[in-house]
């Protein structure tokens, strides 16, 4: 017997034609492509969301300055930042400049700060500074904003000082925020807020990173300003108080360190924590290492987007395969017999 196909062959050009029209409207739907797979299929070009960067900016009193001239360089070379997270001396700028503040308008206001509008001394049993002057401060630049309201996402990393838990606060006073995240043990009286007190989050989280993982960053880069231990013997309480917290931050410090994409670490080592007279130094020396780092942070992005294309581009193969693979599944043999005359819609294979 002869195939059924080969007896379709000598009936005239319209039998055939309406016959083919015949099959196609039995197969129905069956026979045609999914919408998302025809645009697949149609080699449309690939479209993946742009890499989220992340700055976390860590503690280090009077040496905080470095980080204007990070951020500063990151702008001047068109390095866009998503996410800012802040530590100490970190969530100071970190809060200006998640305000919606340039690098510029950030290294006038550098400047231009006086100490006394920052420091409220007052000795008591829980610190030698109040802390209020500095909450105050950091509210009045950011136009009282909450931290939720800010430009940027931004949190202030602190430690809750009843267990030592790492706090990270993404709502709320923004300048109370940053006042709990800079108030050195010893130093700052501990901020209560709600039920707890808190004190410096440089005790859990010298830079971090972490934070700024969790507001969405793809790439993280660290500005490393912490002070390490000198070999020498500190000359005052605060150079004592600072030397502690180095001392104990230095193996955390590192491990959070090595979670980052990029780590900066401008040469401040040598200034003072307390010395407010070398800002401008410090500003220049956030430059001359977040420039250094600029092809490194260049490179690391394409990678990056050159992986998520390429995840994007086997997801989108996928997609289309399966598609596929579901068409020829669902179609009829009398679909199939409407192909072979020339008037069925064929499943189209994934390119």
């Amino acid at each position: 017997m002869r195939p059924l196909f080969s007896l379709l062959l000598p009936v005239s050009g319209f039998a055939t034609a309406a016959l083919g029209l015949l099959l196609v409207a039995c197969a129905g739907s069956t026979a045609k492509l999914p919408a998302e797979a025809v645009t697949q299929a149609a080699g449309d070009a690939i479209v993946s969301p742009p890499i989220r960067v992340g700055l976390a900016l860590g503690g280090g009193a009077a040496k905080g300055f470095a980080h204007i001239g990070v951020i500063k360089m990151l702008e001047a070379n068109g390095i866009g930042v998503a996410a800012v997270s802040g530590t100490s001396a970190g969530s100071v700028v970190g809060a200006l400049y998640a305000s919606g503040l340039n690098a510029f308008e950030l290294q006038e206001k550098a400047v231009a700060l006086d100490e006394a509008k920052i420091r409220d001394i007052q000795i008591s049993s829980g610190g030698l500074l109040v802390g209020q002057k500095l909450e105050d401060y950091v509210n009045e630049q950011v136009r009282r904003k909450p931290l939720e309201q800010l430009a940027k996402p931004f949190v202030a990393v602190a430690t809750r000082l009843e267990d030592g838990e790492r706090t990270v606060f993404a709502q709320g006073n923004t300048g109370q925020a940053v006042r709990a995240s800079a108030s050195v043990p010893g130093v700052f009286r501990p901020v209560v807020i709600g039920k707890y007190r808190y004190v410096d989050g440089g005790v859990v989280s010298p830079v971090p990173v972490d934070a700024a993982r969790q507001l969405g960053a793809d790439l993280v880069i660290a500005v490393d300003i912490s002070s390490k231990a000198t070999g020498k013997a500190p000359k005052d309480l605060l150079g004592t108080v600072n030397q502690s917290l180095a001392i104990m931050g230095q193996k955390l410090g590192q491990a959070e360190l090595a979670r980052a994409d990029v780590v900066i670490r401008p040469q401040v080592l040598d200034m003072g924590a307390t010395d407010f007279t070398q800002r401008t130094a410090a500003i220049l020396e956030g430059e001359k290492a977040a420039l250094a780092a600029i092809p490194q942070i260049r490179q690391r992005l394409e990678q990056l987007q050159a992986d998520r294309t390429h995840a994007a581009r086997l997801a989108r193969q996928k997609a289309a395969e399966e598609a596929y693979k579901a068409c020829m599944d669902n179609r009829s043999r009398l679909s199939r017999l409407a192909d072979m005359t020339g008037m069925g819609e064929a499943c189209r294979a994934p390119q």
